[in-house]
């Protein structure tokens, strides 16, 4: 059985909404949040990168939707 380490778990440290590259590494093209089989977080960490995106979004730090380079 081939698992996936947990990003945040690895490092060591917590999904924050100020790191908005790390953030964009776990959204798809359109900006949604993918999912934990493809991301490989734990429960934990996935539940935290959910609110910390769901903030950042309402701060306008990450668009809600995009379809730039999309036809």
């Amino acid at each position: 059985m081939n698992l996936k380490k947990c990003y945040f778990c690895q490092l060591k440290t917590k999904p924050s909404y100020k790191e908005v590259e790390t953030l964009e590494r776990f959204l798809s093209q359109r900006k949604k949040i993918l999912g934990r089989k493809k991301t490989g977080l734990c429960c934990k960490c996935q539940r935290s990168l959910t609110k910390q995106v769901k903030y950042a979004r309402f701060l306008a730090l990450i668009p809600y939707v995009s379809y730039q380079g999309l036809k």
